[in-house]
């Protein structure tokens, strides 16, 4: 049992204020991060051990072990890279990948993201396996599914816009947020997709049906992707979001509109 003033804690603000009880339920898989701190601060040998123990292969730690210390510049962001790509190598064990993206740990279900991104080259066939991911409880899963599946969709990026289209339907806010997050233009810690920056209309398939969604959550995605555009293509930033306004009255439009201008409006 996980006592309750665990579970109902707040993520510490820095590294110092972590409690070393927390980190040793992270280190251990037992609980998951509340945000980025927790994160840095979990031991992902000591919980790769464990969860290798837990599928019974012990004996694959020395070959991760030398995946993580070939590493040049070895961050937290990268090491769960690694050994989710390492897994990916080692495996394609649908029982061991029913641990993996089950398992109570945010970070293990980033390992299997990971791991599970290099075993399709079909872009239909990836992103149906990656809808588990995008849907995921987690904050921290959903980022890393668009860091493992953005460089693919850029490839294809036609066929990605009619594969995430359907998606902007979804019931499911996280599923919607995806379509968006991941097509950004320029985004955060990931490939800029040049050819939105040139041709952002390209991406109103996916943008249209969300210019009034209920969800914050995918409206300030939706906001933030209009932004990203302005920076190349203010002209288009103020004309979509004008015809969106004129189109759809509501609150959540104007507030997209709104923060999709933001940078314009601060010159």
């Amino acid at each position: 049992m996980i006592p309750q003033h665990i579970l109902n804690r707040k993520g510490a603000r820095s590294l110092r204020d972590l409690n070393p009880e927390v980190i040793g339920y992270l280190s251990r898989g037992l609980i998951e991060t509340k945000n980025l701190m927790e994160w840095l601060a979990t031991d992902q040998q000591q919980l790769l051990k464990i969860v290798l123990k837990e599928i019974q292969k012990e004996n694959w730690f020395s070959m991760f072990e030398v995946a993580i210390n070939t590493q040049k510049k070895p961050t937290a962001n990268s090491n769960t890279k690694i050994i989710g790509e390492t897994f990916g190598q080692m495996t394609r064990n649908p029982v061991i990948y029913k641990v993996l993206k089950t398992h109570t740990s945010d970070i293990v279900r980033c390992w299997s993201c990971w791991a599970e991104s290099l075993h399709y080259d079909d872009l239909d066939e990836l992103l149906n396996v990656m809808k588990e991911y995008a849907a995921d409880k987690h904050f921290g899963v959903r980022e890393i599914v668009i860091l493992a599946t953005k460089p693919r969709m850029i490839e294809e990026l036609e066929r990605a816009i009619k594969i995430l289209t359907p998606w902007t339907s979804s019931e499911d806010e996280n599923m919607r947020r995806y379509a968006v997050e991941s097509m950004r233009p320029v985004g955060v810690w990931v490939k800029k997709i040049a050819k939105f920056q040139e041709q952002p209309d390209l991406a109103l398939p996916i943008l249209e049906s969300l210019k009034s969604d209920p969800s914050k959550y995918v409206r300030d995605s939706v906001a933030n992707w209009i932004n990203d555009a302005s920076k190349s293509q203010p002209d288009w930033t103020v004309s979509i979001c004008s015809r969106w306004e004129k189109e759809s009255t509501t609150k959540e439009t104007a507030y997209i509109a709104k923060r999709g201008t933001r940078t314009i409006t601060k010159k």
